[in-house]
């Protein structure tokens, strides 16, 4: 199983970017997608999960709101929708996928190769 993630780029303030996580690969059985950011200094953390069957969603509290997390299963493609950006947003943004789900970084077997989101005030 391979995550390429793509949609990253430079945005002002307050703009909007969508970030795109396509799975390939044989025996894709994850149940949950998810989307982490780790900005220079700071530790990988959670953004938002999302739950294939029941389509249930997560989110940490600093992205409630302005983030959404989809996916088209059939496509296997999930996408991280994120809207009023902040300066405090910007990170290198990555995907992954388990089999449960978790806040912590540590139970995602799977990883993309990561994608940069820059937010200029």
């Amino acid at each position: 199983v391979q995550l390429q993630a793509s949609g990253g780029g430079l945005v002002r303030a307050g703009g909007s970017l969508r970030l795109s996580c396509t799975i390939s690969g044989s025996a894709f059985s994850s149940h949950v997608m998810t989307w982490f950011r780790q900005a220079p200094g700071k530790e990988r953390e959670f953004v938002a999960a999302l739950r294939w069957g029941g389509a249930r969603t997560y989110y940490a509290d600093s992205v409630k709101g302005r983030f959404t997390i989809s996916g088209d299963k059939a496509r296997k493609t999930f996408y991280l929708e994120m809207n009023g950006l902040k300066p405090e947003d910007a990170a290198i943004y990555y995907c992954a996928v388990g089999n449960s789900y978790s806040t912590s970084p540590s139970p995602y077997a799977r990883w993309g190769q990561g994608t940069l989101v820059t937010v200029s005030s």
